[in-house]
């Protein structure tokens, strides 16, 4: 029997999409390892959003290739839809298959000799086979990752929406994942039905612009209407956005997903940059005001809600004004937590064009700062839950002498003793980094 392992790189649309594969190739008959030097074929699941995520893909190619020479390594992903050539160039690299035949690898790979998938032609480059078409020309539906929840995660992420229709200046997503599609609302429901009935106590909703869920179907519906159906017809006890734009938090839809207690008190809307030259640039479509005013809608109807964003250190033109800016507006936001991303040029976007590129060292310098503030935000929002009492869900220990959970608005808690993932405990936070006493909930 042959064996495969699956390493993910990048968001937790990546991480359904590994799950999808991994139900593929387990129906096939194949055996999945516990690590990639014990397995027959690793399957690299690739991001491509900064140049930092591709360097990471390629060191981990050199390094399986390195400590495993037999492996046969196949590279998926937004990379290798972005970029096959690059990454068949990479020695020990066995083939590499774009997003366009994702779902296909399984069988793939078991074909000694291809000459043509569903009637394509491919590129084959000797010894490396390439199978990849571009996005544009490829009619995808989205289908659901059958993730075998029971097993595979305590909080699996069911991805409902896909591809991007927006074009900021500096993304290459849209390329690489194509127009925007998402699940049906009934697919929706069965997959959350499913979770529930093998025991699952949260689910994370993702997808790549999840705000735009539902317009391209027929009958047109929203994230606002599919929420609603999802609490008034399912029995999941906590739901999780992933991220979603500022634009599409509206008053409306705050007021709803706040006044369910099933729904984990936690949003994550990117920001990219405080200035509004920058966001001009960036083709983003709100200017901080707008921002800064989406944060107060939170805010005043979910004091202790976790707000989180993304900003980008270093975009063309951007000026230490606009860096002072961009910290400052932070800095007065209720932020939770920040996540800090290093500007990077990708081909085939609008910012590759621009000419004020800032020096790598300023670049650096920036995130630094951006990346101490972060911890303060963390800090800060951890120092105001202090004494809360706050519901959580255990996860795996690892080995680990005590027991890792996690709140709804997001916070990582160390519970004193040995406990079973996937149960819910009630906790009073201490301030401190020592485990908690957690008191189990009953039912």
């Amino acid at each position: 029997m042959s064996t495969f392992f699956i390493r993910n790189f990048g968001c937790r649309a990546t991480q359904a999409d590994a799950a999808s594969i991994r139900q593929s190739f387990l129906a096939r008959g194949y055996s999945q390892t516990a690590s990639d030097s014990a397995a027959d074929l690793v399957v690299l699941n690739t991001c491509t959003v900064t140049a930092a995520a591709d360097a990471e893909a390629r060191d981990a190619i050199r390094h399986i290739h390195r400590m495993s020479p037999k492996a046969r390594i196949v590279v998926t992903g937004c990379y290798a839809q972005r970029a096959p050539e690059e990454l068949a160039a990479i020695e020990g690299v066995a083939w590499v298959i774009g997003n366009s035949h994702q779902t296909e690898i399984p069988s793939l790979v078991g074909k000694r000799d291809l000459v043509s998938i569903g009637g394509l032609a491919q590129q084959i480059f000797s010894p490396t086979q390439i199978v990849r078409e571009e996005m544009s020309s490829v009619k995808q539906e989205l289908v659901s990752s059958p993730e075998d929840c029971a097993e595979e995660r305590t909080r699996p992420t069911l991805k409902i929406q896909d591809g991007c229709n927006h074009r900021c200046s500096y993304c290459v997503i849209p390329f690489v994942r194509g127009r925007s599609r998402s699940l049906p609302p009934d697919r929706v429901l069965t997959e959350i039905r499913r979770f529930v009935e093998s025991g699952v106590q949260e689910i994370v909703l993702s997808g790549i612009d999840l705000g735009s869920y539902g317009r391209e179907l027929s009958p047109r519906t929203t994230l606002y209407d599919l929420i609603q159906r999802i609490l008034n017809e399912s029995a999941i006890a906590r739901l999780r956005l992933s991220s979603i734009e500022p634009m599409d938090v509206t008053q409306d839809f705050v007021d709803l997903v706040a006044s369910s207690s099933r729904i984990a008190p936690h949003f994550h809307m990117p920001l990219q940059s405080g200035a509004d030259r920058i966001l001009r640039a960036m083709h983003r479509w709100y200017r901080t005001a707008h921002y800064a005013r989406r944060v107060e809608i939170v805010h005043d109807r979910w004091p202790d809600a976790a707000i989180g964003t993304d900003v980008i250190a270093g975009f063309p033109g951007e000026t230490e004004k606009d860096h002072r800016a961009t910290m400052d507006l932070i800095g007065r936001l209720p932020l939770a937590y920040l996540h800090v991303f290093s500007f990077s040029a990708r081909a085939g976007t609008e910012a590759e064009k621009l000419t004020e590129m800032v020096d790598d060292s300023v670049i650096h310098h920036r995130a630094r700062e951006l990346r101490a503030l972060a911890g303060e935000k963390a800090r800060a929002f951890r120092a105001s839950q202090k004494g809360r009492k706050l519901r959580v869900l255990t996860l795996d220990r690892k080995n680990r002498d005590w027991t890792p959970a996690i709140s709804g608005n997001f916070l990582k808690v160390g519970l004193a003793g040995l406990w079973p993932r996937n149960r819910w405990m009630d906790v009073m936070l201490n301030g401190s980094d020592e485990p908690v006493i957690p008191v189990p909930v009953e039912g």
